[in-house]
């Protein structure tokens, strides 16, 4: 029992190896439910999102600490998925969300240019020139989305614990070695991975109640208890741990907060 993230370019295949993965580990396989209920804690179309997800900085700069929210509703929403474990999600930076968590296999999947190519003039029906274009400013723009929310290259490999690469390894190859990968100790979910897991939920949970009002603010969570941290003046302490647990009191897995504040200009 388990949780895998797959990262992947557009195609790439990885939507294909999850879904075999998904039936043959008998998980659970999403990708666009994350998205549609960001899109509804967000106020804004599946679709418009989207097409946002392609001009990212510009598109959440339109909003108050767009990038604050955007990223905490995602968060929230993808670890909230996975408290029920065996599922493998293909999409949003799964790999960045569930940092922390030491259970989740993390794999990336790239292919081909030429391969890539051949598929996208399939699909779209355009001539080979288009769809190298078309695919090249594609990944940059996956790449730049990346960094912009989450300071994280989707092309390092230091943030997967596998790499396949589909030319000579096929998809069902790939399905093999990942299935062997996921059934190994390391990648089972425990009692004690199971409570960082839901920590971590809880941490999340927390800083979407609270990133309308403090943005920048840090939350932690341990057994259940939440500590957040403000950077502001200390004359307003008292008050912001007053509005921080106003905030929260309604969130009932939380059995305490712990606020404070840290001076201005603290590292």
């Amino acid at each position: 029992m388990g949780v895998i993230t797959i990262s992947r370019g557009s195609y790439s295949k990885g939507k294909e190896i999850a879904e075999k993965l998904a039936q043959k580990l008998e998980y659970d396989c999403i990708s666009r439910e994350i998205l549609l209920q960001a899109s509804n804690q967000f106020n804004v179309k599946e679709a418009k999102l989207i097409r946002a997800l392609h001009d990212a900085p510009s598109f959440f700069n339109r909003f108050q600490y767009g990038k604050e929210k955007f990223t905490a509703f995602i968060h929230e929403v993808f670890l909230g998925y996975i408290q029920k474990d065996n599922v493998i999600y293909h999409g949003l930076a799964g790999h960045y969300f569930a940092k922390g968590i030491p259970n989740v296999l993390k794999v990336r999947i790239n292919s081909t240019i030429e391969e890539r190519i051949n598929e996208e003039m399939k699909r779209e029906n355009i001539s080979e020139q288009e769809a190298r274009y078309l695919l090249i400013k594609d990944d940059e723009e996956r790449r730049k989305w990346g960094i912009s929310l989450y300071g994280i290259d989707t092309h390092n490999c230091e943030l997967y614990d596998v790499v396949l690469q589909i030319d000579n390894l096929k998809v069902n190859d790939a399905v093999e070695v990942l299935f062997n990968i996921a059934n190994r100790p390391c990648f089972q979910t425990t009692p004690e991975f199971r409570m960082i897991s839901n920590d971590k939920f809880l941490a999340a949970k927390a800083y979407s109640a609270i990133v309308h009002k403090f943005p920048k603010a840090n939350v932690k969570c341990k057994d259940a208890v939440v500590f957040v941290s403000v950077e502001s003046d200390l004359s307003l302490e008292m008050e912001i741990s007053s509005q921080i647990k106003e905030l929260l009191e309604n969130i009932g897995e939380i059995k305490e907060v712990k606020a404070g504040v840290l001076p201005l200009g603290t590292d």
